[in-house]
């Protein structure tokens, strides 16, 4: 049954990169490299600054998921273009797997990250 939810994609969200949420989430992270200061460069998690500030929850209510029950098991990022503060990002994400284990459900999300371009920037699962 839970095998039924792979391919169900998720509204798209868009979220306008700022350099002051960039300095913002270093500063959270205690890493002060300067190019994360000028806009440089970015942390390489910032994605799930992109997630949480776009609104982006239609993933829970896809799945149906009581969120007070989830274990966030791991994530991975694949960088295949740079972001940039004043880039508009837009993410959309597809159940890429899901399966049961020692009675817990587990997915595999793909989320796919353009940037204005319409150029795809960055892929998280």
């Amino acid at each position: 049954m839970i095998e039924q939810k792979i391919g169900r994609k998720t509204a798209s969200s868009t979220f306008t990169v700022e350099l002051g949420k960039v300095k913002e989430f270093a500063l959270a992270l205690g890493d002060s490299h300067p190019d994360y200061q000028t806009g440089d460069a970015i942390p390489p998690t910032f994605a799930t600054v992109i997630d949480f500030w776009s609104g982006d929850s239609s993933m829970a209510s896809l799945l149906k998921l009581n969120m007070e029950k989830v274990l966030h098991g791991g994530q991975e990022f694949e960088y295949l273009g740079k972001i940039r503060p004043g880039d508009v990002i837009t993410a959309s994400g597809e159940v890429e797997n899901a399966y049961s284990k020692a009675g817990m459900n587990f997915y595999i999300v793909r989320k796919t990250y353009q940037n204005q371009q319409g150029k795809t920037v960055l892929i998280s699962r």
